[in-house]
């Protein structure tokens, strides 16, 4: 079938179209007359999204805001807010809601269950496209009660958004109140073992204690370093003094030693010229003689003192030097017992700060979740509330007229096709064609006349022939 033949057949059955056309428009036009008015009210909602999470204080990620926005609406169109707000309109406690319940149930379940269930049935929840915005409408035959039911829908879910908010953050701080026993203990055991070590090792500051003791260890490792060298230099000299004699520096520095050295000089050549000019018997040398050795035992006196001071010395400085290393060696043991000292006392330091961190932290999000949980403030506020309608949103009339005109064309179409399939004619040189399966030669325009005459009907030849 081609599209010229479609003509031909809706140009055949018209009728039948035109037929099932008026039959479709005026049967909606009836029933959209007839149809109760139905009336929508809508509430708006705005979502006052945070995203904190009530036990970390940690802020939710944006990506999270499609499934709240989700979860809004499910919330809303609950059994549990349905439940509450026929409550609160008191639909249950109406005779003829109850009538109509027992005839439509039977009397079986209950009257809010039904209301709940015929409510959720009306109401339609539609997010705002790009916007935290949700609308909450409700269609009814009354445009008052629409309203109502509407702005008891958004009150509801406001009321059970308080409670869900209210409820977490109370367990919440159930929670932080228990954890907060157990810090506050972890501290005060932490803060008396700290008070215990201080008061067994007896320390009020370690820090000024160590810098005093390592002040003095430093000296003494000075004086150390001062009475080695000493001694060794002791030994040196106590050591030449030895080897060589009344040839030691020592001996040769001391004044006494020098003045007795000259004296014995002069004594001594005193002496030999008295020899040559006296004899031995002679007073005068005798006298000479007793003054040179007198003058030789006192240098060999002075001599031995000046050796034994040098051996004294160095064996002082050898005791000085053993002190000075027990001294240090001890004062290196307190040093390093302070750092011990130190050390354990920066670990239970730690140990009550960490701990003192934890309490405050707590405490801090207690005190955060108590506020919130004692609040009845929502994150959910009411943008427009309902209001009853002035215009029916329903039945529509024009647009279920203009959908009737289309709906009864195709209609009427497909009954025109329909009708064709089971009368087939033919209306063209090619249905003609198809049925005897003969080639057309010639096809004649016939206009035959509209009247008559005499009451027999006139022939005229044809007006036209056109060969194919």
């Amino acid at each position: 079938m081609n599209f010229a033949q479609f003509l031909l057949i809706l140009q055949a059955r018209k009728k039948i179209v035109l037929l099932t056309l008026l039959v479709t428009v005026t049967a909606t036009l009836v029933v959209s007359l007839l149809l109760p008015k139905t009336y929508e009210a809508t509430s708006s909602l705005v979502m006052n999204y945070k995203g904190v999470d009530p036990l970390t204080g940690m802020a939710l990620p944006g990506q999270l805001l499609p499934g709240y926005m989700a979860t809004q609406i499910d919330i809303i169109s609950s059994k549990n807010v349905a439940l509450r707000v026929v409550d609160q309109l008191k639909l249950a406690e109406s005779p003829a809601v109850v009538a109509q319940f027992n005839e439509s149930t039977g009397g079986q379940g209950t009257v809010r269950d039904w209301l709940a269930d015929l409510l959720l049935k009306k109401i339609d929840i539609v997010p705002a496209k790009e916007s935290s915005v949700l609308n909450v409408t409700f269609k009814a035959s009354d445009p008052q009660f629409a309203a109502a039911v509407a702005n008891a829908f958004t009150d509801e879910y406001q009321k059970i958004n308080v409670q869900l908010k209210v409820e977490p953050m109370k367990k919440a701080t159930s929670y932080f109140d228990a954890q907060l026993k157990v810090l506050r203990d972890k501290l005060e055991a932490s803060q008396a073992k700290l008070s215990k070590y201080q008061q067994e090792h007896g320390i009020v500051s370690v820090d000024n204690r160590l810098d005093v003791e390592s002040m003095r260890l430093n000296d003494l490792s000075a004086q150390l370093v001062a009475a080695q060298s000493q001694a060794m230099e002791a030994n040196s000299r106590q050591a030449v003094a030895r080897g060589s004699g009344n040839a030691s520096p020592d001996v040769t520095a001391s004044p006494v030693v020098q003045n007795l050295r000259v004296n014995l000089s002069q004594q001594e050549s005193k002496l030999a010229e008295l020899g040559q000019r006296l004899g031995r018997n002679h007073p005068q040398y005798q006298s000479a003689a007793a003054e040179v050795a007198r003058l030789r035992a006192g240098l060999n006196e002075q001599t031995a003192l000046v050796t034994s001071s040098v051996s004294n010395n160095a064996s002082v400085f050898a005791q000085r030097e053993a002190a000075l290393r027990t001294a240090l060696a001890d004062q290196k043991t307190k040093v390093l017992q302070l750092n011990r000292q130190r050390d354990e006392m920066n670990v239970l330091n730690k140990d009550v700060e960490s701990a003192q961190r934890a309490f405050d932290n707590a405490a801090q999000r207690s005190s955060q979740t108590r506020i919130e949980g004692g609040s009845d403030q929502s994150d959910v506020s009411v943008l427009n509330p309902a209001v009853a309608p002035i215009e029916p949103a329903g039945p529509r009339v024009v647009l279920n007229t203009v959908l009737s005109l289309l709906l009864g064309t195709m209609l009427g179409i497909g009954i025109a096709m329909l009708s064709e399939m089971f009368d087939r004619r033919v209306r063209s040189e090619a249905d003609l064609a198809d049925v005897v399966h003969i080639p057309v030669l010639a096809t004649i325009d016939w206009n035959p006349p509209r009247h008559r005459r005499f009451g027999l009907p006139r022939l005229h030849a044809p007006r036209q022939l056109r060969l194919n």
